[in-house]
């Protein structure tokens, strides 16, 4: 299988580096001084408790075009350039190519859709704790590095089968779920909690749960964003929030969010995509989300001109 990574950040560098690392082809899509380090130097993965990797050559372009047509596109850039990725993508894009993306948010499915065609796409959600230590270099932090991915209208088929065994190949803890939707939407659950907690507080995880205000805080965030699931549908449990601040107790205490990296690093936010949709939900749907409301006007001005 031909595999583009449209973007070798913590998730596409991570997920993309230990599947070439398996011995598949892989075409690393990225820019800047990491896109140099990596032709330079190849990709490396640190991984204190999976193990590490180095993958030297890497397959690296920050050019889709040059790359030809892949039979699977891996998009794992930031929120806010979603709908230029998709456009980006076309070149490598035929007509059995399966696009999936593994970015943050609920709606970056849509948006893809508009540009590259319903028919493309799989569902799919990481979770990982990840990022960019220096160029060429992705830092991992504890043992989840999980993919679940499931075709839109549910379910499975080959083109997911075909994906799965690739990633079950390299060591990826791999799933196929019945019910994608779900599925994206209890990630987003935590990744809301976790982002919104992180940033807000300039801290990781361990001092967030440990403290019982911002462990309310954290749990309150959670309640706010299965209310807004529930009411559009979504099939969540009503204690979903509860289960994943039980399940935010197992986790390193070292482990924070792209969103807090970004803000230390004077970066965008994706905030508007996460704390942001969910009060704007809320408000759609006649569901009272304050706490999400005060971290989205809070973050606000870190979250760049689009939002």
């Amino acid at each position: 299988m031909r595999i583009a990574m449209m973007g070798a950040g913590g998730v596409g560098g991570y997920f993309g580096g230990r599947m070439a690392a398996s011995g598949c082809d892989v075409t690393f899509i990225a820019r800047g001084r990491h896109l140099e380090a990596i032709r330079k130097q190849g990709l490396r993965i640190d991984s204190r408790d999976i193990g590490d990797a180095i993958i030297d050559p890497a397959d690296a372009t920050d050019n889709p075009a040059d790359v030809g047509v892949m039979d699977c596109v891996i998009v794992a850039v930031k929120l806010w350039d979603t709908e230029e990725v998709g456009r980006a993508i076309l070149p490598m894009v035929g007509p059995e190519t399966t696009v999936l993306s593994l970015q943050n948010g609920v709606e970056c499915d849509q948006t893809l859709a508009r540009v590259v065609g319903t028919g493309h796409l799989i569902g799919g959600v990481a979770f990982i704790a990840s990022s960019i230590r220096e160029p060429g270099v992705i830092k991992h932090i504890g043992t989840m590095q999980r993919v679940v991915v499931g075709e839109r209208a549910g379910g499975s088929s080959s083109r997911v089968e075909a994906l799965y065994e690739v990633m079950l190949h390299a060591g990826i803890t791999a799933e196929v779920s019945d019910d994608i939707e779900r599925t994206i939407w209890e990630k987003f659950v935590f990744l809301v909690g976790l982002s919104a907690t992180t940033t807000m507080l300039r801290t990781t995880l361990g001092p967030v749960r440990k403290n019982p205000d911002s462990r309310a805080f954290l749990l309150n965030i959670m309640r706010e964003a299965v209310a807004v699931g529930r009411a559009k549908g979504i099939d969540l449990a009503d204690d979903y929030a509860e289960d994943r601040l039980a399940f935010a107790a197992g986790l390193p205490v070292d482990m924070t969010s792209s969103m807090h990296h970004d803000l230390e690093a004077g970066n965008r936010l994706e905030v508007a995509w996460l704390s942001g949709t969910v009060a704007r939900f809320g408000h759609e749907l006649g569901v009272a989300t304050p706490v999400n409301q005060s971290v989205w006007a809070a973050l606000k001005t870190h979250a760049g001109p689009k939002s």
